[in-house]
């Protein structure tokens, strides 16, 4: 384990970039999400019922990820679930109609769900040994990858290069540059003593608190991922390329955002910072609602990525610093805001389907504009959140 300050910058860095793939893998698929659905000729309420499925994978799948890190030591679970995720590119990419379709992305998400716990739970033990907040950085260097990689997928949009070609290469090189991020993260191990998690483990009461604010969340950042392009191609009329760039200025600004986030956080603290992105995100579900253009709903999906950049990167924080087990408090939040990636695409596709993709994200923006009001459930987790506590930071270092 490090004890001193290089190693921990070492371990920082390799964790950080261990989020950027991860996000960089989300934003390649989410990038390619319209061309997918006009290879597979699928209709809003289709393309919602396979969007259901990554995120019921991954709640499934969650409450593993403590038993495989307590089995294999949190890096080589990750460099395990973290291939897993790459990979996982390659399924829906291939899959010839609907059902394989939603078999593919249910293992998609499966791997994405256990990844996730991992790497965040070594995130918050990295924050815990350096004495700062760091999990808005981590979060940002998410968005960082997904954007890039949106970028790189609308590049590919215009290029008129297909959807499964894109998501064979973009799984090799990320598996790649993912292997060699693993190298420099912690090796975090169970005492020798300590008992092997349950295989599926109820979450702790205040995991569930927690969670319900991430809930609206991430029912924003799963509208704002998997609609946003079919919402201007579809409602605004924009071209292919321009459909692809929604999802690039919803990733830019909340990687801006989330990397600008510890700052904020630590002058604001944890419940005044959620409260104001709530605002943020609603009036951006507004601009998005009401508009006729793209020049107008682009900056809209823009706001809605600043507005709710923060919320889960302090949910986990405060999870992960909340009791002696990351792992299980993480995914227990993990496990709720991911109900609400499981509901979100459905609810959406089905509101499309009977009414209008307009009436969809007006319920996105009532949902982040509840963040206004239950951002008051993160108090009991400020202090973790918004800083951790130095004197514990250098008895368990030794610095």
């Amino acid at each position: 384990m490090p004890s001193s300050p290089r190693p921990l910058r070492r371990a920082r860095v390799g964790i950080a970039a261990v989020f950027a793939v991860h996000g960089a893998v989300a934003g390649t698929f989410a990038s390619r999400i319209p061309a997918l659905q006009g290879a597979d000729h699928l209709s809003a309420g289709q393309l919602g019922l396979a969007l259901v499925m990554p995120a019921l994978g991954a709640s499934l799948a969650m409450p593993l990820a403590g038993r495989i890190t307590h089995r294999l030591g949190s890096k080589a679970a990750l460099r395990l679930l973290l291939a897993l995720w790459c990979l996982a590119l390659v399924p829906p990419a291939v899959a010839p109609g609907l059902p394989s379709l939603c078999l593919a992305l249910a293992v998609y998400g499966a791997a994405a769900g256990m990844a996730d716990v991992t790497m965040n739970a070594i995130g918050v033990e990295v924050e815990s040994r350096m004495g700062r907040a760091i999990m808005s950085g981590l979060h940002g260097m998410w968005s960082f990858g997904g954007l890039v990689a949106a970028a790189g997928g609308a590049l590919a949009a215009r290029q008129h290069l297909g959807p499964r070609p894109h998501l064979l290469l973009a799984a090799v090189v990320l598996l790649a540059i993912g292997q060699l991020a693993c190298t420099r993260v912690l090796d975090v191990r169970p005492e020798p003593e300590a008992e092997a998690p349950p295989r599926f483990p109820l979450p702790p009461r205040s995991a569930v608190v927690i969670g319900l604010v991430g809930f609206c969340a991430v029912f924003a950042e799963g509208a704002g991922m998997d609609w946003s392009g079919v919402y201007l191609r579809d409602v605004t009329h924009a071209a292919p390329g321009m459909a692809a760039m929604a999802y690039t200025a919803f990733a830019c600004t909340m990687a801006v955002a989330r990397l600008a986030g510890d700052a904020v956080v630590r002058r604001l603290g944890p419940v005044r910072a959620v409260r104001a992105g709530g605002a943020v995100a609603a009036a951006g579900g507004v601009l998005v609602v009401a508009a006729t253009g793209p020049a107008v709903a682009i900056p809209g999906f823009a706001l809605i990525g600043i507005g709710i950049a923060v919320v889960v990167p302090l949910a986990f924080a405060a999870a992960g610093h909340a009791g002696p087990n990351p792992s299980q408090a993480i995914a227990g939040v993990a496990t709720v805001t991911y109900t609400s990636g499981l509901v979100a695409p459905a609810i959406v596709g089905s509101v499309a389907q009977g009414s209008s993709l307009r009436v969809s994200f007006a319920l996105v923006t009532a949902l982040v504009a509840v963040l206004v009001l239950a951002a008051g459930a993160l108090r009991s987790g400020a202090g973790a959140a918004g800083g951790v506590d130095q004197a514990r930071a250098q008895e368990r270092t030794g610095v």
